[in-house]
């Protein structure tokens, strides 16, 4: 089954709807992440694709994600509660909900108007060149994921 198209205004429109609809004091329906670590975790993603600030894998590392994890997360399997994240998407300490909500809204926001084909192609920051597809059930997926999470 084919994962909502992020790169619709109709989709990227449901995401911002669901990240509004997060208050500071929303609670996780598991994990141990606060709503406000999840933005900021959520905003990694988007930070790789459009920031120089995350140190890249050396080649072998890469290797290493592209055979191992990549599947993982650009198929269209959902995750499971509780998996295992890389050392850059681990929060710690209290984060400006406010600030990383934004943040993650005007990401959502620019990768749709952006549109699949400037994407289509491109290379991540850890697994290579991903198509259209691949970084739509990236995006995609992770949101849905974090915002189950928290029950909106």
């Amino acid at each position: 089954m084919a994962l909502p198209n992020i790169f619709t205004k109709e989709v990227s429109e449901k995401i911002i709807q669901r990240i509004t609809n997060l208050k500071h004091n929303t609670n996780a329906n598991w994990g141990k992440m606060s709503v406000d670590q999840m933005l900021a975790h959520c905003n990694v993603t988007y930070e790789m694709a459009y920031e120089n600030i995350h140190k890249k894998p050396n080649a072998f590392i890469k290797f290493v994600l592209k055979m191992l994890v990549k599947n993982v997360v650009v198929n269209e399997k959902p995750y499971a509660k509780n998996d295992k994240t890389a050392p850059q998407f681990i929060m710690k300490g209290c984060k400006d909900f406010d600030l990383e909500r934004k943040r993650l809204m005007d990401y959502v926001t620019k990768t749709q108007q952006l549109g699949e084909n400037h994407f289509d192609n491109k290379e991540s920051h850890s697994f290579g060149i991903l198509n259209k597809t691949e970084w739509n059930n990236m995006f995609y997926k992770h949101l849905d994921h974090h915002l189950t999470q928290f029950g909106v």
